[in-house]
């Protein structure tokens, strides 16, 4: 029998590559969303053959009721992303262990869920992994993403924690990139840090060879999903200002300097934090259980996704 494999999600940035990447000869979809339709224009769920469209909440626990009848894989990709420490309590934590417990009641064989290498709180980290680190999360949204990672592996589920994700739908990494770049009339300290990246479509091939893996295949219970290549600050941020039409600043800061001149604006001061540190997460085992060959790196992958953040640029002013 096919496997019947549930995303939720399925209309956000990442669910809606997971959908596509999902829908291969032999899978059964079904797509869960609380939203109104589900995109199709750009290449998202709609786009998948008659997939099978359920509107049920994080939010309300009772509409999640059956979700996971005749579901054999989970693939968890829904998560509310900053907003009230309320709203993330709501949705991250009790949604997602009111989601598990209806996988479980279903009897789920698999469930992976989309989480954050933010869980680890600030730091510095070269080619680390999970096994070695200890969770330290300092915000809302990441304390409680932690909170439903123990869900899933509590119910023998797999936990993926990518850390910057570009491609088209970002809302977030690039055009933050920009506001910095705008906020700071130099470099700072040549930024040297290495940093993970994992394009989308990477990150969604990864999402669903973990839920279709054979068991044995899968090595561990937590994995870094990223591209085994590193970038450094400087290269991530040479190729949002090329992308942005923005002239690159000549003077050098440190970084004691930009925070100054980012008081007020913590944002961008988050930013710069994860930026001039090393933020290297060992990703190689994930790729290697799934046998599967990376993408192209991050010069590549960025330059064709550049006119569509070109005009994603132009649409939001930024």
């Amino acid at each position: 029998m096919p496997p019947t494999v549930l995303i939720t999600g399925a209309s956000g940035f990442i669910g809606r590559h997971v959908a596509r990447e999902a829908a291969r000869p032999g899978v059964e979809l079904r797509l869960m969303s609380h939203r109104c339709p589900l995109p199709g224009s750009d290449g998202g769920p709609a786009a998948v053959r008659s997939p099978v469209t359920i509107r049920a909440d994080l939010g309300d626990p009772g509409s999640l009721r059956g979700v996971c009848d005749g579901v054999d894989v989970l693939l968890h990709c829904a998560a509310q992303i900053s907003g009230s420490p309320e709203a993330n309590e709501t949705v991250n934590a009790q949604g997602t262990r009111a989601l598990v417990a209806e996988a479980r009641r279903a009897g789920v064989s698999r469930i992976v869920q989309i989480s954050t290498a933010s869980v680890y709180g600030r730091g510095s980290f070269r080619r680390a992994r999970p096994e070695d680190l200890v969770r330290n999360p300092e915000s809302p949204t990441s304390a409680t993403r932690a909170v439903a990672e123990d869900a899933v592996l509590a119910a023998g589920g797999i936990v993926l924690r990518p850390h910057f994700v570009h491609g088209p739908g970002d809302s977030w990494l690039v055009p933050g990139l920009v506001g910095l770049l705008r906020a700071l009339p130099g470099t700072v300290e040549g930024w040297p840090a290495q940093l993970s990246l994992v394009s989308v479509h990477d990150l969604a091939r990864l999402v669903v060879g973990a839920g279709l893996a054979p068991a044995r295949n899968l090595s561990a219970s937590v994995y870094h999903a990223v591209h085994p290549e590193t970038v450094t600050a400087q290269e991530l941020l040479r190729a949002v200002a090329d992308c942005a039409g923005l002239t690159w600043p000549e003077p050098e800061m440190t970084v004691r300097q930009a925070q100054d001149m980012l008081i007020g604006n913590p944002y961008s001061r988050h930013g710069l934090d994860m930026l001039t540190s090393d933020h290297w997460f060992d990703g190689e085992p994930l790729w290697s259980d799934l046998a599967e060959s990376p993408g192209p790196g991050f010069a590549e992958s960025f330059a064709r996704y550049t006119p569509w953040y070109q005009e994603a640029l132009r649409a939001t002013r930024i």
